[in-house]
């Protein structure tokens, strides 16, 4: 049996989802290098409504076993794009 993995919820001050998508992708860009975090699945909730969540990326798994790290509904072809 696999050990569960944590999820970390960071509350914030913003009150657009378009800003709170461009602050994960600025700690996506800074904590990058880190293996513990899972940039591909971030997700955006509002404050009183933490049971519907957006996703922030893409996150389609690609042939090549990586995932699309494209903004969640991007015209066009999945890519590798780095996340942010």
């Amino acid at each position: 049996m696999a050990e569960p993995r944590w999820i970390i919820h960071l509350p914030t001050t913003l009150t657009s989802r378009d800003v709170a998508a461009e602050l994960a992708a600025a700690l996506a860009r800074s904590l990058g290098h880190l293996d513990a975090v899972d940039f591909g699945e971030t997700t955006l909730s509002e404050e009183d409504a933490q049971h519907l969540r957006y996703r922030v990326w893409c996150d389609v798994r690609l042939p090549d076993g990586g995932r699309c790290g494209q903004r969640d509904g991007h015209g066009g072809p999945c890519g590798t794009t780095e996340l942010g």
